[in-house]
């Protein structure tokens, strides 16, 4: 048995929580709000996020970060993206060398394009990171409905012990040393899904999706391996897998966000009335400063971050993709 600290009380950070707690794992859940976790001690269940799921009785919530962290043997961080620096600076006191954080939140923070690994180690440099992605909605999870995901690390012990923590009959973990694929794979995937979702707003068909997911995952992974991914890792569970159920799920917050946008809804209408943190928004302005400084071509992106940021008529972005110059479909498939 493996004592985890889980840095979250949302969604993902509940149904993660019953999934280990359910393995034999102990299980403690910090939130900083005190009225969130009152309520998960009191129901065993969180009501808004994913009613109807029973929460086991082993699984502690605290506001109190000492008692979270106290003897544990992995730290989960499951919180937004832009949150990230300010409560892994809180995390870091108690933080030792060579501790494993499970990294299960997604994004790139805003200002400094870095990846979220980078983050954690700016504030805690001594730990050892490993993300935990791939294509896996929380309310499936919590169901217990089979799922496949990755843990990524350049430590294959760290990589292999989040395995093992995590493994059960249908949760199954793969292992990568390509944390840089992995993090932009789960990073960009949420632009492409907002775009998915203004896509189906806009009344668009299933021509128009698998156009969108294709060369947007073509986009991402030349963004990736300009920054030293490895490109099979977006063929793979953290790349096009996880663009795949974010674009086509309505469970996904980024394709509703996307489709209340094109159906005419403002950015801001459409955050208030998902209730929940859309990284897509974020992700589409960490992908702007990532593709102006490393000068790469990102047509989709670039668009989603003009509907967004600047105002531009979501017909209008897809009109100007549409007419772009005539290209090859690939570099290596030309004459």
């Amino acid at each position: 048995m493996s004592v985890v600290s889980m840095i979250g009380a949302g969604s993902w950070g509940i149904s993660l929580s019953v999934l280990l707690s359910n393995n034999g794992h102990e299980v403690r859940v910090w939130s900083r709000f005190q009225d969130e976790i009152d309520g998960l001690n009191h129901e065993r269940e969180h009501k808004e996020k994913l009613p109807g799921i029973k929460i086991p009785d082993s699984v502690v919530f605290t506001t109190d970060l000492k008692t979270c962290l106290e003897g544990h043997d992995f730290v989960a961080i499951v919180l937004p993206s832009q949150t990230i620096r300010e409560n892994v600076r809180l995390l870091a006191p108690y933080l030792a060398p060579n501790d494993i954080v499970v990294l299960c939140s997604k994004g790139i923070e805003e200002g400094t394009g870095k990846r979220l690994s980078q983050v954690v180690l700016d504030e805690a440099p001594d730990v050892r990171v490993v993300a935990l992605y791939g294509p896996s909605h929380a309310e499936e999870v919590a169901l217990g409905i089979p799922t496949t995901v990755v843990a990524a690390c350049t430590d294959q012990e760290a990589a292999m012990s989040v395995q093992d923590l995590f493994m059960s009959p249908f949760f199954r973990v793969y292992t990568s040393s390509d944390i840089i694929g992995a993090e932009i794979g789960a990073a960009l995937k949420n632009v492409i899904a907002l775009c998915a979702g203004i896509s189906d707003g806009l009344g668009y068909g299933d021509n128009s999706k698998a156009a969108l997911m294709t060369r947007g995952i073509t986009e991402i992974a030349r963004l990736g391996t300009a920054m030293g991914a490895n490109a099979s890792t977006f063929s793979g569970l953290t790349g096009i897998g996880d663009l795949i159920v974010t674009c086509t799920s309505q469970h996904s917050r980024n394709w509703r966000a996307g489709n209340l946008i094109g159906k005419g809804s403002t950015p801001e209408e459409a955050m208030s009335r998902i209730k929940m943190v859309v990284e897509g928004i974020s992700a589409a302005k960490a992908a702007k400063e990532l593709m102006d400084h490393y000068q790469i071509n990102m047509p989709i992106c670039l668009e989603a971050y003009r509907i967004l940021f600047e105002g531009k008529d979501c017909k209008k972005a897809v009109y100007d993709l549409m007419t772009r110059r005539r290209k090859h479909e690939s570099e290596d498939t030309g004459w």
